[in-house]
């Protein structure tokens, strides 16, 4: 029988740790963004290239500039039918781009090519509102569930003696208690040494805002072969500054459904770190009197270093449990996640000097994601550093398995010059579901990422669909301008726990063995989110 870990004395002393499958999808995945001329094209320029913007997604992009130059993007996202929330605004400022690429000739028609690009590869505003009935369902439930649900139900030795709580042990078989668990133990569930259970809600609230970004600084060699074959190597640098602030509230009823105040949980979670990659990239001309283009990338998993902090309060207000009304916890620990491989099939051709046409086609398995935990750091004695070494987490990476699955992502775009000087863009996105339908946020997992969750509610997104246009005007041969707008939509179903089905629980009720059947199923709500983005690039070249 194993030991549910309760008592913050023993979490505070817990080596670092892995995170959980729906902080990690928000990690892992990427916007569409760069310059405002990638965007307007719906970033379909892969096997076209001679744009800043290609340098992390097919890098031999960058072998088909033949002059050097400077570029830099920013503009206004905001968040369709949003609200400010907390330290989140619907509308925000953005600085999205800036890089240089520095051609050198190396023949007739051959170049090799350096370039450096900064760009915002994931946008975190975004606020999340949801709202909806419970039927005598609660998040605390789950906690009581947790707690007293004996799966070797109808045996004394495998019950819980919910009446040790006061001295900080609860006993079970395999389920792992969180932070949030230990919050409404402490607070709500088990008050001065008296049992109280649960209680019921007629509904709950959840407002969360996102906010940070993940920060690419790409580093890029280039070149062309006789102006046929294109190759590209871009060692990637990414920087993360994600937080959620989130205030989560059930509303408790007493047993004749009449108001018993509110249970609110406050939740600050902080993510920061880095990562890096290794992105390769070749463009070919398979005939030579055409312009026609075939491109082909693969970029490794991103290898992340994180390190995650949170400080969790719940608040009382309810006629219950009026013993240490409130309470809060804060931790600290570090983790590495290793993205999904990433391939790419990319095709261009364009007609005279005023049509391009471009499509990519790119493919990355998320439920192959690796959670890992550290176990501690070696010394290295050559250079007198130390390293750190890590596991993967198996039992969360089955779940991420389990609950994610493969994305493709298309990319369509095209631009159009009705003069030299003037262009117009127009673009297209479709980026496949990450989420399976079935999939849920699992707290009964034996992992270190379940037992410093906070949350319960999680949200399957669905596909992705973004529409973009721009224009652009070049001044002279160094001056340049260029405008975008992009509008991405995306459907999810919210959940804020996972329903709980439980046919028998077994408790020790003051020495007696008591036999409770109970049922904690909240249902899905719809939520969107809907994305505007104004991107603005100056551009010189010399």
């Amino acid at each position: 029988m194993k030991k549910i870990i309760f008592a913050l004395s023993m979490l505070a002393v817990m080596p670092a740790v892995a995170q959980e499958t729906y902080e990690n999808a928000k990690i892992a995945t990427e916007d569409l963004n760069g310059t405002a001329r990638y965007v307007g094209m719906g970033g379909a320029m892969d096997a076209l290239g001679a744009d800043i913007s290609t340098i992390g997604s097919n890098p031999a992009g960058i072998g088909l500039f033949r002059s050097s130059s400077v570029s830099t993007s920013f503009g206004l996202v905001s968040q369709g039918d949003g609200k400010n929330f907390g330290p989140g605004n619907k509308t925000n400022a953005s600085f999205d781009q800036v890089g240089f690429v520095v051609a050198t000739r190396t023949g007739n028609s051959s170049f090799v090519n350096f370039a450096f690009n900064f760009h915002k590869s994931r946008n975190f505003d975004y606020i999340l509102s949801a709202a909806g009935p419970l039927n005598r369902a609660s998040q605390h439930k789950q906690s009581y569930i947790k707690a007293v649900a004996d799966p070797v139900a109808g045996s004394q030795e495998t019950t819980f003696a919910i009446n040790r709580a006061q001295s900080g042990n609860l006993y079970g078989d395999f389920y792992w208690s969180s932070q949030l668990d230990n919050l409404y133990y402490n607070t709500f569930i088990y008050d001065n040494n008296a049992q109280y259970g649960y209680c019921d809600a007629s509904g709950y609230n959840l407002d969360r805002a996102h906010t940070g970004y993940i920060g690419e600084y790409d580093f890029n060699i280039s070149g062309n072969i006789n102006n046929r074959l294109y190759l590209g190597l871009t060692i990637g640098i990414h920087d993360v500054h994600y937080r959620a602030y989130g205030e989560y509230t059930d509303y408790i009823i007493n047993s004749d459904n009449t108001p018993a105040g509110n249970l609110t949980v406050v939740d600050d979670r902080r993510i920061t770190g880095s990562g890096f990659d290794i992105k390769l990239g070749a463009i070919v001309r398979p005939i030579e009197d055409s312009p026609f283009r075939l491109g082909i990338s693969i970029a490794t998993p991103t290898f992340y270093d994180l390190k995650t902090r949170n400080t969790t309060y719940l608040n009382n207000t309810t006629s219950y449990a009026a013993y240490n009304r409130n309470y809060s916890t804060a931790h600290t620990y570090e983790f590495k996640l290793y993205t999904p491989w990433k391939f790419g099939v990319s095709l261009g051709h364009t007609v005279g000097d005023f049509l391009a046409l471009g499509a990519s086609y790119e493919y990355a398995d998320y439920g192959s994601m690796d959670t890992r935990r550290k176990t501690g750091s070696t010394y290295d004695w050559y250079n007198n550093t130390y390293y750190d070494n890590s596991k993967s987490d198996d039992v969360m990476n089955r779940h991420t398995e389990r609950t994610l699955k493969g994305v493709s992502t298309l990319k369509l775009g095209g631009e159009y010059k009705p003069i030299p000087e003037m262009s117009f863009r127009l673009g297209y996105n479709y980026v496949s579901p990450m989420y399976k339908k079935e999939g849920y946020k699992d707290v009964y997992l034996d992992s270190y990422g379940t037992n410093y969750s906070t949350t319960t509610d999680y949200t399957n997104w669905e596909a992705t669909h973004r529409m973009t246009v721009g224009v652009g005007y070049a001044f002279d041969e160094h001056f340049s301008m260029d405008l975008a707008y992009q509008f991405s939509s995306q459907k999810g179903t919210f959940f804020p726990f996972r329903d709980d089905w439980v046919d028998e629980v077994y408790k020790n009720d003051q020495g007696a063995l008591v036999k409770e059947e109970i049922d904690n199923n909240a249902d899905g709500r719809s939520v969107k989110n809907r994305r505007h983005q104004v991107l603005l690039t100056l551009g010189y070249r010399f």
